[in-house]
């Protein structure tokens, strides 16, 4: 049965995000009637209340979430903001859900939310092809070295045609070696096996009906890390930060891989060992390194990272499209009302 929500139904609940919505998603609440899904339900509760807790359109500071949080029914947030027992309490026992306006959900103590019977809901599926339209981006930009090229010819150092000027490595026929092959790991490959890319991958278990999708198992081939490591012209782990998989690129790892190979991470920053990884770009033990997150992020311009020739940084941007940040949102919000309302989520952790 449905938990009924024990708040009565004619008091104002509050929703408390992290960062501002579009207007276009606040006037939907404010006309009560909000989207829940594609049938085009709509949910009339006029007594609901979205508040944005940052200042001046910013995303909020921890400080003010948690000033912000007390007596609130639902909570938005996104990878920046860390979810854990000192949120959940200064929050109160109202509290309904932790919706996050992401697919990952490391910032999020699961335990704690599970503890205070706090829902979490987060937004899979829809960031799926344009995250991996990024990851194809970076190793592209990576391996052919764009960034680097484009400043170059910027700033006026692209003098004459040189035989092997701005020349890097080719992304076509080439082994690429995906670590979890899960909803991103399989459109990265799709895209990989349109450029005639040989799919390596590892994870805890063989996947045989994506490997049809990829053209058999002579096109996609389940095999060891260290296999992967070994054989593969791009490394590109797309796998969720756990405790199995912190720090698991690291000098070990890095000393396996061909000293041609390009790694490019669009996952979480924290399954990378950022110094041996560093180490690595510096001997020429691995050819180049292509990121879209880090730890911290952002990453301080100080870092030895921002200093190398041979590694291409990105803000996190994997799921940055309009149209997909867009349904993120709608989805975050979706999810923080239907908590409130006792509906099941569109999305739950």
């Amino acid at each position: 049965a449905m938990q009924q929500v024990s708040v009565a139904k004619n008091s104002l609940r509050r929703i408390v995000t992290s960062f501002r919505l579009t207007d276009e998603l606040l006037s939907q609440v404010s006309a009560a009637s909000l989207p829940v899904d594609k049938d085009a339900q709509t949910v009339n509760d006029p007594k609901l209340v979205v508040e944005h807790a940052g200042v001046g359109g910013k995303h909020a500071t921890r400080e003010q979430l948690l000033s912000a949080v007390p007596g609130c029914d639902a909570v938005i947030v996104n990878v920046e903001d860390k979810v854990d027992n000192q949120l959940l309490e200064s929050a109160g026992s109202q509290l309904q859900c932790i919706s996050t306006m992401s697919v990952g959900f490391d910032h999020i103590d699961v335990g704690a939310c599970r503890n205070h019977k706090v829902k979490i809901g987060n937004t899979p599926g829809v960031l799926t092809e344009t995250t991996a339209d990024l990851t194809l981006a970076l190793m592209l930009a990576t391996a052919r070295r764009i960034p680097q090229s484009a400043n170059a010819a910027r700033n006026g150092k692209w003098q004459s045609w040189e035989p092997f000027g701005f020349a890097g490595l080719d992304l076509h026929s080439s082994t690429v070696g995906i670590v979890g092959l899960g909803r991103i790991g399989q459109a990265v490959a799709r895209r990989c096996r349109g450029f005639g890319c040989r799919i390596l991958y590892a994870g805890p278990s063989r996947k045989p009906e994506a490997e049809s999708m990829l053209g058999g198992a002579e096109n996609a081939s389940y095999v060891e890390l260290h296999t992967l490591l070994q054989q593969s012209d791009f490394v590109v782990p797309l796998c969720r930060l756990s405790d199995e998989t912190k720090e698991m690129f690291n000098g070990k790892a890095f000393r396996e891989m061909k000293s041609t190979a390009v790694f490019v991470n669009v996952s979480r920053g924290g399954t990378v060992n950022q110094d041996d990884l560093a180490a690595a770009l510096q001997t020429g033990e691995i050819a180049a390194a292509g990121l879209d997150v880090t730890t911290p992020e952002p990453l301080p311009t100080s870092h030895p990272l921002f200093g190398l020739d041979n590694c291409v940084i990105l803000p996190h941007i994997g799921s940055a499209s309009v149209a997909t940040r867009t349904a993120m949102m709608r989805i975050a919000l979706n999810n923080a009302v239907a908590a409130i309302e006792g509906r099941a989520l569109q999305a739950e952790v």
